[in-house]
Formats: structure tokens, sequence, C-alpha cells
């Protein structure tokens, strides 16, 4: 009887080898009883420093140049995102603008471009930093953009520019804004939200922008809610692996 028993089990054994066998996996697959696991999808994110190159965007009080203090920003937030496994994709990493010599309308080739990369890309989110002004001094503070039409860039705008103030502390007021004649913000076919960092016309935030320790804190800003959004949507398999070390 024992011997039966073991025989059995050998067979059992066998059996169980073969159907786990890597061969056997890809033939069960072409049933339909067998579900096809899903390949694991990294989230990317598409970071676009306004302005560059013959466009300096704003002038600061300081003669500081918003151009310089995007990229700046944009950089920091690149590494960080990519320390937490996403994937980053800068529409620029110099001081350039995305135009050619030859475009008559070098703004509108420049912001046709820049679209350009965020859809041909695929990307699961945008985010374009940039700076402010206003006639008045005494105006301070940054504020989030996103498209009127999208929901989705509606809760990542509120999340971000809530997120942004916790990290900054500066006491701002401000709420993440609906927009629906933003070229950029219309023309993308993922969410994207425009982050105005701060007004280059206040002189105190003007200088705070230009120091390292600040934009860092900025950026953390941004990451976190870019992270946060990433896991609560669970976009990509990427997002289960969000640490949140910040």
């Amino acid at each position: 009887m024992k011997k039966y028993f073991s025989i059995i089990f050998l067979f059992l054994i066998l059996c169980a080898s073969i159907l786990t066998s890597e061969r056997a996996i890809r033939t069960m697959r072409h049933f339909s009883f067998w579900e096809e696991e899903p390949e694991d999808k990294n989230v990317t994110i598409v970071i676009d420093p306004g302005h560059g190159g013959r466009d300096p965007g704003k002038v600061g009080v300081n003669n500081c140049l918003e151009k310089d203090i995007n990229l700046s920003i944009s950089r920091i937030l690149k590494e960080m995102l990519e320390q937490e496994g996403i994937t980053v994709i800068m529409t620029r990493e110099e001081d350039v603008g995305l135009y050619s010599e030859e475009d008559s309308n070098k703004k509108r080739a420049d912001l046709n471009n820049r679209v350009s990369i965020i859809n041909s890309s695929g990307a699961d989110l945008a985010v374009s930093i940039h700076q402010n002004s206003f006639g008045e001094g005494y105006v301070k503070g940054a504020q989030v953009f996103y498209y009127a039409k999208s929901e989705q860039g509606r809760k990542l705008a509120e999340l971000m520019q809530g997120r942004i103030k916790e990290t900054i502390g500066d006491d701002n007021h401000r709420k993440a804004k609906a927009n629906d004649n933003y070229y950029m913000i219309t023309k993308t076919t993922c969410p994207l939200v425009i982050v105005e960092c701060g007004y280059l016309s206040n002189p105190e935030e003007a200088e705070l922008l230009l120091k390292e320790e600040y934009q860092k804190k900025m950026a953390e800003g941004i990451c976190k809610s870019l992270l946060e959004y990433i896991e609560a949507n669970h976009l990509g398999e990427e997002a289960k692996k969000v640490t949140h070390r910040m």
C-alpha cells in the first residue's frame, strides 16, 4: 500500500513540474481560460520648464530671468521623481527655445513643440513650471492652474496647491484655478498643470526664488503631490513602489 501511494505521489510531482514549466505556461496562455498578466507600466511624467533661449519669460525686479528659475526648479524636481522610480521627460534641459530660426512665429512653434513632446511621449501627467508677475509689488504666492474641463487636472492641481502651501509655509491663501484658454493646457492629451511658483514682481519672493534651498522646497511640494496623485489613482505598477521618503 505504501508503495502504491509513493508512486501516485511521484506522479503528481511530475505532473506539477510539467504544468508549471515555462513552455507549458506559454502554451496555456494561448487559451482563453488563461488570463495574461498585464505587463508592468512605469509612470511617465513630462516636466516642462517654461520659456528658454531668446524668450526670457518674466524679468524680476532684481533682474532675474524666469527661464533660468524654471529650469533650475525643473531639474531638482526631475531628480526627486527619478529617485522614486518615475520616468521623467524634460521638454528642455538647457537654455534653449523649442523653435528653429526659420520659424516665422517662434512663440507658437515653441508651444507646439512642447505639446508634441508631451503627447507623443504617452505621459501619464505633465507639469509646466513658470513664474508670475504683476503690476503691484505686494502680490505674491504660488498658484496652480488646470484645464477647466479636466476633472483629473482639477484633482491634481488642488492637491499640488495644498502640498506647495504646506512645504513653503508662507501663509499663501491662493487656490488652484481653472483655465480654458492657456494653449498647452487645452492641447495636451494627458492631465497638465501649470505651476506659477511665485511673483518675480515681488522683491521678497523674487529673491527667494533664486535660492537653491527655496527651489528645493518648491520642487518638494510639487513632487509630493505628484506621488500622492499617482498612488491614489493607481497609475502604473510603479505606484506600488512609491516610498514617500520626503
